[in-house]
């Protein structure tokens, strides 16, 4: 692999910004290192390369479990989620699960279910998706960490093959989604078909974590984990980049913000125009 394939990084950058991220591991006290939940916690990877190995209904019921009774803020349940399995995704979406996965959930902020119960409650659109947004995510993390200790491989998709928040308004269309409902991300799960993968680039604990005010960021430490970013992100799409898949984010921004300010927050909320993108179907 040549320097050129990296843009603004030298061979030597390139294989030093790898050799970072294969020798990552998570910080944990030699006391603790026992203990089994914190491990299934930890050792949690995004998972693209699935085995043919059926889910057994019983686990994939456990996994689902885990999100209904996760926390939410006052008990609300703010989500709702969308299951599939390899032939109702194939039915929905003409289409196999992203990286041959077996099941997929496609969690949604809910604010439409509650309102049968609290019409009373007064309307506050933003307070309610910053709950919803909290909650189902909360939900997802649930399903990811009962997946880990089952023995199950996930990842969180937000754009590939069209299944997040990239995508709100085409899942509105597809999902037959009521007002104050709206996509956040799908989850796919299936057996792993290769080893755990290096845990990707994270920052240091000092960088993410104050007391008091808040604190900037040291910009080298920032610039170090982009390069990290860039290599590993390499290293694993040899035939991409990161910059390519940014860009691809990027040209979908415009219509997903237009759709989810339809979708929370109604028509004339007087907000100011979004700009839209012309959305394809890739």
């Amino acid at each position: 692999m040549s320097a050129a394939q990296t843009p603004g990084m030298t061979i030597g950058e390139f294989l030093r910004s790898l050799w970072r991220i294969v020798a990552g591991r998570p910080n944990i006290p030699p006391a603790l290192q026992g203990n089994a939940l914190l491990q299934t916690v930890l050792k949690r990877r995004s998972v693209r390369r699935f085995t043919q190995q059926d889910i057994p209904e019983e686990v994939f019921a456990a996994i689902l479990e885990a999100a209904r009774v996760a926390p939410s803020t006052v008990n609300l349940q703010s989500w709702a989620f969308a299951v599939f399995s390899t032939e109702s995704w194939q039915a929905a979406f003409g289409r196999a699960i992203p990286f041959k996965a077996q099941r997929a959930v496609i969690v949604l902020g809910d604010m439409h279910r509650n309102r049968a119960v609290l019409q009373a409650f007064p309307r506050s659109p933003l307070v309610e998706y910053s709950a919803a947004v909290m909650n189902a995510s909360l939900a997802a993390m649930a399903m990811t960490i009962a997946a880990e200790a089952l023995g199950v491989g996930s990842v969180m998709l937000s754009e590939t093959g069209r299944s997040g928040l990239l995508d709100a308004g085409y899942l509105k269309e597809k999902l037959g989604l009521p007002e104050r409902v709206f996509p956040l991300m799908t989850i796919v799960f299936g057996y792993p078909a290769q080893a755990a993968p290096p845990m990707p680039p994270r920052l240091p604990l000092e960088q993410i974590c104050f007391e008091g005010q808040y604190r900037e960021a040291d910009e080298e430490v920032m610039a170090e984990w982009m390069r990290q970013m860039t290599a590993g992100y390499k290293a694993s799409f040899p035939t991409s980049s990161l910059q390519a898949q940014l860009g691809v984010y990027q040209s979908k921004i415009g219509q997903a913000e237009a759709d989810l300010r339809q979708m929370v927050f109604g028509v004339g909320a007087g907000l100011g125009p979004a700009q839209p993108v012309q959305k394809d179907d890739n």
